[in-house]
């Protein structure tokens, strides 16, 4: 068994919706990022990369490169989940936590968690989806942006 975290931080800029696991949510901003900003997969390719001391989200997909400008997260995702299958493990759960004031995703976290199972070939139920607050503290206290936290168990195959 191996554990790993992933955290990740987008500060609000210009746009319609956020993208969060890959699902698109209605909001007054977007996120300001070299990629899509979906910050809860960028916390679960971190999470998955950490657990098998493949390095982080930066070393494979740096936003230095811009191959990887606009890019669709399920693509790291997808990436990262192959890397830690060629490692021998395939993944036990996946638990995450969004922090935000705005937007509101509760209504929201049935659909994401199906999409993130699917994408990672898991059952639902082995893919937590959390939100809260930081009660108007601090960025995203303020409403200037989103953090995301994940933390994953790996089981060797």
């Amino acid at each position: 068994m191996r554990i790993g975290t992933g955290f990740d931080v987008h500060a609000f800029g210009p746009g319609r919706y956020i993208t969060l696991g890959n699902v698109q949510i209605p909001h007054d901003f977007g996120f300001v990022a070299h990629s899509d900003g979906d910050v809860l997969i960028h916390a679960i390719c971190d999470a998955l990369l950490g657990a098998c001391a493949l390095g982080d989200i930066g070393q494979h997909f740096p936003p230095s490169d811009d191959r990887w400008k606009d890019c669709d997260s399920v693509v790291f995702l997808k990436h990262c989940h192959q890397l830690i299958q060629q490692q021998g493990y395939q993944i036990g759960n996946i638990d995450c936590t969004l922090i935000a004031e705005q937007p509101k995703i509760k209504p929201h976290i049935q659909t994401i968690q199906t999409r993130l199972a699917d994408i990672l070939e898991l059952n639902p139920n082995q893919v937590g989806i959390k939100a809260t607050t930081t009660e108007q503290l601090g960025f995203t206290g303020r409403k200037e942006g989103m953090a995301a936290q994940a933390v994953c168990l790996l089981l060797k195959m």
